[in-house]
């Protein structure tokens, strides 16, 4: 090499460096972050605030957003939507973020959603409440999976065992009402009829009564609709009482905790998921493999602990903001107006395709039927 080329690479060597530093001297974009990181709905926030940190880390790894780096500022709602309603209004009026992650649960997202509206902040929410995003509200998406697409997937099974009395027991917050309406409104579209319907509250460390009426009623099968500890307690409860009946449980409890906290009583128990917790079952030609492949193994990597149904959420709404921003910038509107322009994104929870009349994005595709055999997971082919 002569004198002269040498001296030409070290310039552009040097201009290279002169840049980068300077893309990281920008000021960095900051997105917010809404999680029940403790409190009874933890299960849901710890693996959400864990996930979105990790994505942000290995987006920042590998050049950030358009040279700039991702921040991520996260507060504990601790799942009460009072605090969600104040750490989303810091996250907005002291912090300055372009967009939000979260909530984890229903509750604190339907508290937070006016929060948001008023400040024309796009929001991706995790939780499930088909009110959050029906009917559609500008700035307001969503990654869970709609609670009526699990019911439909709850319902297609039970049809095709030609069970047709149901009884119901749904816990008494956003998310069991929720799920508590969509059971009924979709009974009669697949023959269903429900033959009890009842309820329990979220702190309620006994479901006996309740399981011993329905035990001497005429269903063919229970649908409990809940987040843990609720079903757990549910599952060990009917195990005690000697109850045959086939027990389905929402998606509320897809994660290997929900087996943890029922144990042998969490046997044969079915439930709808997404495909995350089966990964590595799932055939070459599944859309979402790599990616749950790949986020199973980052997660497991950083935490010592198994990538789930529920910081899959939060892997989604990050990604789904590092493309709206990718293609349309970084200003809160330019953001809310390529989510809704999102589609095909082959993510966690499912292929999303948002719209201007749809700002959750699934199908019931999204939706695997599993099956705990064993202390683990099984598909329901």
């Amino acid at each position: 090499m002569t004198v002269k080329s040498v001296k030409i690479t070290v310039v552009a060597l040097g201009l290279l460096l002169l840049s980068t530093a300077l893309c990281w001297a920008a000021p960095p974009i900051k997105i917010g972050g809404l999680f029940s990181i403790t409190g009874p709905a933890s299960f849901l926030g710890e693996p959400e605030r864990n996930t979105a940190q990790m994505v942000v880390d290995e987006i920042n790894a590998a050049g950030g957003i358009r040279g700039r780096k991702l921040q991520l500022v996260a507060y504990d709602t601790q799942g009460d939507a009072t605090k969600a309603v104040q750490a989303a209004t810091r996250l907005i009026k002291e912090d300055h973020v372009v967009a939000i992650v979260g909530p984890s649960t229903t509750g604190d997202t339907m508290a937070v959603i006016p929060i948001v509206e008023r400040a024309k902040i796009p929001m991706v929410s995790c939780a499930a409440g088909i009110k959050i995003t029906e009917p559609v509200k500008p700035w307001v998406f969503k990654t869970a999976q709609n609670d009526y697409l699990a019911v439909q997937k709850i319902y297609e099974n039970l049809a095709s065992k030609r069970i047709k009395r149901i009884a119901l027991l749904t816990v008494s917050d956003s998310f069991g009402s929720s799920g508590r309406e969509q059971l009924k409104s979709l009974a009669k579209r697949y023959g269903m009829e429900i033959v009890s319907d009842d309820t329990y509250g979220p702190k309620d460390t006994d479901m006996t009564p309740q399981l011993t009426k329905i035990r001497g009623g005429k269903a063919q099968a229970i649908i409990c609709w809940g987040t843990n500890p609720g079903p757990a307690l549910i599952a060990r409860n009917a195990k005690q009482l000697g109850v045959k009946l086939p027990l389905y449980m929402s998606h509320g409890v897809s994660s290997k905790k929900f087996i943890g906290l029922a144990g042998d009583a969490s046997e044969g128990i079915f439930l709808p998921s997404g495909r995350v917790l089966v990964a590595d079952l799932l055939p070459k030609s599944d859309r979402q493999k790599k990616s749950l492949l790949s986020f199973v193994r980052d997660y497991q990597k950083h935490f010592k602990a198994e990538g789930d149904h529920f910081g899959g959420h939060a892997w989604d709404a990050v990604m789904l903001l590092k493309g709206a921003i990718e293609r349309g910038g970084d200003t809160p509107a330019a953001i809310r107006a390529q989510l809704e322009r999102t589609r095909n994104f082959a993510g966690i929870g499912g292929i999303f395709s948002y719209s201007p009349k749809d700002h959750s994005g699934l199908t019931k595709e999204a939706f695997v039927m599993l099956e705990v055999k064993g202390r683990d997971w099984a598909l329901v082919r």
